[in-house]
């Protein structure tokens, strides 16, 4: 996909693109993982990133955060090449959930949480009324008020997620990403996780760009879907256009049948294994 479709593609969505790439080549050692990609996220959207393991979902998200530099090309953030700008500004605009994350032993919620307003602070101004009503208002927002000075260590799967989702909207940013921010938890918490997602993108307008696996809860939570195959993007666009059953074909290599979810209406993928 040129960068010319991929901007079409965001601007049916929105009328301002929050991140952009132009001709991006992310590599590890000196193998590349993503190529030349061109790729517009639409702001205030909530954007999925899919695709099988290894296609370079993860990689692309940290080219997006700026936490890897590209071989070739660059990421604008609102049209400014991020690789220019500070770091201070970028966290400022920018916050990034990794897979996995881990905190100190011992850490409370509330010490979790207060960390997003590092970026806002310098030597002449340290810990202020704005960073603690932040704080108090990203526990209350995601529902952690009556757990801030638990231990982490001893919070559930969901809990633990919830904390960490606390601590990048303290981080008062626009855009949020999210590398598969449902990995190891069981149902229920998926779904109280990706419903948290909806709701500050419904609430607050915030741009939210992650990777998920499950392409039925992909479908069911993106605007817009962007489907990864080797490192290029095979489609973009909403779920009910792009997700065919050419499409998880070519993308996971996968039979399967596309049907219409009972519940919300979107697309919703029923493999076709050996049993049947």
């Amino acid at each position: 996909m040129n960068v010319e479709n991929s901007l079409a593609t965001a601007a049916a969505l929105s009328q301002r693109i929050a991140l952009t790439t132009r001709k991006l080549t992310l590599a590890y050692d000196g193998t590349s993982i993503i190529s030349d990609l061109d790729l517009a996220i639409p702001a205030g959207k909530i954007t999925v990133l899919v695709g099988s393991n290894g296609c370079g979902k993860s990689t692309l998200l940290r080219g997006l955060a700026r936490l890897l530099k590209p071989r070739h090309g660059t990421v604008y953030l609102d049209s400014a090449s991020i690789f220019k700008l500070s770091t201070k500004d970028v966290a400022k605009r920018l916050g990034i959930l990794p897979q996995g994350p881990v905190a100190p032993e011992g850490l409370t919620v509330r010490e979790l949480v207060a960390q997003g307003r590092y970026p806002h602070q310098n030597w002449l101004q340290q810990w202020s009324k704005e960073d603690e009503w932040m704080v108090e208002q990203a526990l209350s927002i995601t529902d952690m008020i009556e757990l801030a000075d638990r231990s982490l260590d001893t919070l559930s799967g969901g809990q633990r997620q919830r904390a960490w989702i606390a601590m990048s909207l303290a981080q008062n940013t626009d855009i949020l990403l999210l590398d598969e921010p449902t990995t190891f938890l069981d149902l229920a918490h998926q779904i109280e996780v990706l419903d948290l997602l909806y709701d500050l993108n419904q609430t607050q307008g915030r741009t939210i760009v992650m990777v998920l696996h499950d392409l039925n809860q992909a479908c069911r939570y993106a605007d817009c879907l962007v489907a990864i195959a080797q490192g290029q993007v095979v489609a973009q666009g909403e779920p009910a256009q792009i997700m065919t059953e050419a499409l998880v074909r070519e993308v996971f290599g996968l039979e399967s049948r596309i049907i219409q979810d009972p519940v919300v209406g979107t697309p919703l993928c029923i493999p076709v294994g050996r049993r049947r």
